[in-house]
């Protein structure tokens, strides 16, 4: 540090490069974060689908055979 500078100067400066430091960090932080989380997603959404499907072919295969089932006791009727 200059010794031709007042301290409380010095002491601006060297919190400011600080605060600089810790922003230019906490970005650079931020970028990974989210850059991982777009490869979690991607990873996870496929799954997600999958199971949303199966689900559902499940559901219609229920209704279709509660309904054929109805519509044989009509017919015997």
């Amino acid at each position: 540090m200059d010794d031709d500078k007042p301290i409380t100067e010095q002491a601006m400066e060297t919190i400011t490069s600080a605060v600089e430091t810790t922003k230019d960090a906490a970005v650079t932080a931020v970028k990974k974060v989210k850059k991982a989380a777009k490869k979690v997603a991607k990873k996870v959404a496929p799954k997600k689908a999958k199971k949303a499907s199966k689900k559902k072919a499940k559901k219609a295969a229920k209704k279709s055979s509660k309904k054929a089932a109805k519509k044989k006791k009509k017919a015997k009727r």
